[in-house]
């Protein structure tokens, strides 16, 4: 069952976040569908209760573009059907205005994000509150972004200089002028797989300083993939050549989430599994040419990463308290 962000932040503000996961392909569709209903394969096996948990689907403007916008509603349509016992929110991760209309209009996603946050500050709320007004029309969440988060993803870039932590009082004043639904915050993480260097991490006083300032205002955390090591290693063992490189300790998510931080954005782990799991496939099985031959044992680590993050999240085993919400508010 497809919702809104909004729908799935009221039941998790304070509590634990809800984990934003980018897809590309089919494989990592049905992994992360079975990773968030606690399962170990197909649609007949019996779902893990502790494990179940709610969640975003994000796609990025790379995907949809990727080959056309069309095959990824399709394969999470069709995964709607097949695991009919998931709730989640569909998100246009990084929107521009005109992404975001587009999206607004497909009928399909249920919260897009406006990304303005390079723009000066007034210009910045000019455009969300454009895109908020027209997404509200249709019962659609928005996402918005203040402050400005270091690295590469797809065509974001932002170099060290230009990073900024979000100021606590234009937060508030950009919540209130513009009608977001969330705000995504600079606090310390960056996009891709180089985050941290040294002793570099999160900002918690930051986070705190914000949630002092918008109690019950949902906090969306980008970049928080951890980056983990044995994921890393792996894919340098089978031909990789990745340096090494630290991300968000998983152990900071809980933290994070008790001061506000509602939804959290991970995308470069599942890239590194990916890449791992294919390499170590094309290394151990050359004279494989089958395209399904990754593609299975990916689709199992890929859930079993799913389901391991939303523990670490605290999501997981609250699918049916979220789905008693719904049905009263219903």
């Amino acid at each position: 069952m497809i919702v809104t962000t909004k729908e799935l932040f009221e039941q998790a503000y304070g509590r634990y976040a809800v984990g934003a996961y980018n897809i590309n392909n089919l494989e990592q569709t049905v992994g992360l569908f079975r990773g968030c209903l606690g399962k170990k394969g197909s649609n007949d096996d019996p779902v893990d209760a502790a494990a179940s948990a709610p969640f975003i689907i994000q796609i990025s403007r790379g995907a949809r573009s990727y080959t056309d916008k069309r095959f990824l509603e399709a394969m999470i349509r069709t995964a709607e059907d097949v695991f009919a016992d998931a709730i989640f929110a569909v998100h246009l991760d990084h929107g521009t205005e005109e992404a975001a209309y587009d999206c607004i209009d497909s009928g399909f996603y249920s919260s897009v994000m406006i990304d303005a946050s390079h723009e000066p500050f007034d210009k910045n709320i000019a455009t969300t509150r454009r895109v908020v007004e027209r997404a509200h029309e249709k019962g659609i969440s928005v996402e918005a972004e203040l402050g400005m988060l270091g690295g590469v993803e797809e065509d974001i870039a932002v170099s060290a200089e230009h990073a900024c932590l979000t100021d606590p009082d234009q937060a508030v004043e950009f919540a209130e002028r513009s009608g977001c639904d969330s705000l995504a915050v600079a606090i310390g993480t960056s996009h891709g797989a180089y985050k941290f260097a040294g002793k570099q991490g999160l900002h918690f006083d930051r986070i705190a300083a914000i949630q002092k300032l918008m109690p019950g205002f949902p906090l969306v955390m980008h970049g928080s993939s951890s980056v983990p090591k044995e994921w890393v290693d792996r894919i340098n063992a089978s031909g990789g050549k990745l340096p090494d490189t630290s991300g968000v300790p998983e152990k900071d998510y809980l933290p994070a989430a008790k001061l506000g931080v509602t939804k959290v954005n991970i995308d470069t782990d599942g890239r590194l599994i990916w890449c791992a799991i294919y390499r170590e496939t094309f290394r151990d099985k050359p004279g494989d040419f089958d395209p399904r031959t990754p593609g299975k044992p990916f689709m199992a680590e890929y859930a079993a990463f799913i389901a391991h993050k939303n523990r670490m999240l605290g999501s997981a085993g609250q699918l049916e308290a979220v789905r008693a919400a719904l049905a009263v508010r219903a």
